[in-house]
């Protein structure tokens, strides 16, 4: 029997910079979450900063593009959410008094549930974000425990690590990966973000839901195969191409994630962790999580 029954989707999608996009960036998003939605769905992922595109020329277009937690871009999400009655997680660029931060927002039937806020910041996001300051949330909701990470994130496995000893269900991954120096994909059309994600999920047991974008923004050019990998890391449906817009979708029981993968009789990968030897949390003293 199934005990939490969840179809995830992944949206894969095109937003651009400059506040002439921000209507329809915020439309197009909408759109897409309406189609999952009709689909079944009841868990939708976007990309990072899904409101208002990458590509900022400077600190100030930055901000302008931002707004707070309260503003219109979060409350037509939360609007959504109820109406459909589905859990959203969309990037968008947080303004908080004089900060400005690169972050999720989990949104449920009820409203704001939480934020996460991008703790490893790529290249020019440096020069526009603060460093994110709430640590690794994980969010108790209905249909499991959900944590969220962002874009260049996955490189740092403490992060997946610390999401899953927390008690996450599933990591809710927000991106906007970037082409970098060749090679990009493998002979199967893979990038070296999906099999970072891949890893993830099989090295934590969790499920990991990554939506990217796609498109050129300004110079930056993104490279798509957004995918939703399941608690043993291999990809749950198609891994999605690098260049058209699409929504990848799997259908799961969320609270598989909590049995322990016992591979033989004597290997399970929590209990075989040696906290002996090295703190159980990494380090991290914000919460002790969930029991599982």
């Amino acid at each position: 029997m199934s005990v939490s029954p969840v179809t995830i989707a992944v949206v894969q999608s095109d937003p651009q910079v400059g506040l002439e996009h921000r209507e329809k960036n915020l439309a197009d998003g909408l759109a897409a979450a309406e189609t999952a939605a009709a689909d079944g769905a009841n868990l939708i992922v976007l990309p990072e900063l899904s409101s208002s595109g990458y590509s900022f020329a400077d600190r100030a277009e930055a901000f302008a593009h931002a707004e707070p937690i309260d503003g219109p871009f979060i409350d037509a999400w939360c609007e959504f959410a109820s109406r459909r009655s589905v859990y959203i997680v969309v990037g968008f660029a947080e303004l908080d008094g004089v900060r400005l931060f690169d972050t999720a927002a989990l949104i449920g039937p009820g409203g704001l549930i939480g934020t996460y806020r991008k703790t490893h910041l790529w290249n020019q996001e440096k020069l526009w974000f603060t460093p994110g300051d709430l640590g690794f949330p994980v969010y108790d909701t209905p249909i499991g425990r959900i944590g969220m990470l962002i874009c260049w994130d996955i490189w740092f496995p403490e992060v997946p690590r610390i999401l899953t000893q927390q008690g996450a269900d599933i990591i809710c991954s927000s991106n906007n990966w970037v082409w970098t120096p060749p090679p990009l994909f493998d002979e199967s059309g893979r990038c070296m973000a999906d099999y970072l994600t891949i890893t993830a999920a099989h090295c934590n047991n969790v499920f990991i839901a990554a939506a990217n974008r796609v498109g050129l923004d300004r110079d930056a050019r993104f490279l798509g195969c957004s995918m939703i990998a399941g608690t043993n890391g291999w990809p749950l449906g198609d891994i999605a191409g690098p260049e058209e817009t699409t929504i990848v979708s799997a259908s799961v029981d969320l609270m598989t994630a909590r049995s322990a993968p016992i591979w033989n009789d004597l290997n399970d990968l929590h209990r075989d962790r040696r906290t002996d030897l090295y703190d159980p949390m990494l380090g991290y003293t914000r919460s002790e999580g969930f029991p599982r």
